[in-house]
């Protein structure tokens, strides 16, 4: 009885940690995915929000993801968009998500190789077939969130992350508002979840090879 116990314990901290690990690494590839931002530019006329040139919004984008990337960099100072206090403090708390989602990646993604290693190694890779189904639907089910309220799930996300409101910008103080439209974070969101819906679809035909 307490091994099955412990087995069902394995399994589950097992499924969560690749779970975690696709969706961390789903995020951080998003979040540095330079060429999404390039194209939201032209698509989202983000030039004419902003009054900048492209080079100038890119030149820009860049100081801020190394700032929210690098633990080193303690202070954000984006030339051409100047911040309030209020505005520095959202950006420092998603400095520290970053993080944290570095964090995730790491850790899932040792104890996701041993798990599956194990799995492997003892001839149980098909007992990941279930498992995996069942975590694909999660990914839809998100993503149908998305195309059909995603201003709720925006605010949702924010309130659940942030105890505060300093992620309501004004435009007026916080001009990088401008270059960071709601549609941009929307098309982050649904990279995010194809990601995550690919590599566990990945993982579930794999399991399913003999």
């Amino acid at each position: 009885m307490d091994c099955v116990i412990m087995k069902r314990l394995s399994n589950f901290f097992g499924y969560l940690a690749i779970f975690l690990f696709i969706l961390s690494f789903a995020i951080a590839f998003t979040i540095n995915f330079t060429p999404l931002y390039s194209f939201d530019i032209g698509y989202l006329n983000i030039e004419e929000l902003t009054g900048f040139s492209k080079e100038v919004i890119m030149e820009n984008y860049r100081i801020l993801l190394k700032y929210l990337n690098y633990p080193w960099i303690t202070e954000l100072n984006m030339p051409d968009f100047p911040s309030s206090e209020s505005g520095l403090f959202h950006f420092y708390e998603v400095k520290r998500l970053f993080m944290l989602d570095y964090a995730i990646l790491f850790f899932s993604g040792v104890y996701s190789f041993f798990f599956i290693r194990k799995k492997v190694k003892e001839g149980d890779k098909w007992e990941m077939i279930q498992p995996t189904r069942i975590m694909m639907v999660i990914p839809i089910v998100v993503l149908i969130f998305i195309f059909l309220n995603f201003n709720s799930l925006f605010i949702t996300f924010h309130e659940l992350f942030f105890n505060n409101d300093a992620w309501l910008f004004d435009w007026r103080t916080d001009p990088i508002i401008l270059a960071l439209p709601q549609s941009f974070f929307m098309h982050c969101f649904i990279s995010v979840f194809l990601i995550l819906e690919g590599g566990i679809a990945g993982l579930h035909f794999w399991s399913k090879q003999k």
